[in-house]
């Protein structure tokens, strides 16, 4: 099978069933995603597929053969998101933090609160209260954090 990820194209061969999330860490070597539920309940697997938020320890790697796949890794060191995370203290243990920076990069510009809890409605977080997730999200988009309570 062939995917682009992370904007270059990747041939993998593990079998058709084998679950993207473990491909990825296993055959690709990008660990950045994380394994949480196993079961598409936490988000903490989140990767983009053609621009979309999926949990990939659901998807069968033979979904995203043609497809363009980008994992937390292909946003790079100087991601503005990934520092506003760390700078707002939305992020403690790290797991759910990957998938929740996925999902966020789903939304469009200027979005209100509510967009942004329903786009992290499927990752949750056990460490950190989501006020300081959803104030990285919200200063990100340059909108107001005193709107994140």
């Amino acid at each position: 099978m062939r995917f682009t990820l992370n904007g270059a194209a990747r041939d993998v061969t593990s079998p058709a069933a084998a679950r993207l999330l473990d491909v990825l860490r296993e055959e690709c070597g990008l660990t950045g995603t994380k394994e949480g539920c196993g079961e598409g309940e936490c988000g903490a697997c989140t990767v983009l597929v053609d621009g979309e938020a999926v949990c990939s320890c659901i998807v069968p790697v033979a979904q995203v053969d043609g497809a363009d796949v980008r994992t937390i890794e292909g946003l790079g060191d100087d991601d503005p998101l990934q520092h506003l995370f760390m700078n707002e203290v939305g992020a403690q243990c790290g797991i759910c933090t990957p998938g929740m920076i996925m999902a966020a990069l789903t939304l469009g510009e200027r979005p209100t609160l509510d967009d942004v809890k329903t786009a992290l409605a499927g990752n949750l977080c056990r460490c950190t209260g989501y006020g300081a997730i959803y104030r990285a999200v919200l200063k990100w988009r340059g909108v107001p954090p005193e709107t994140a309570t």
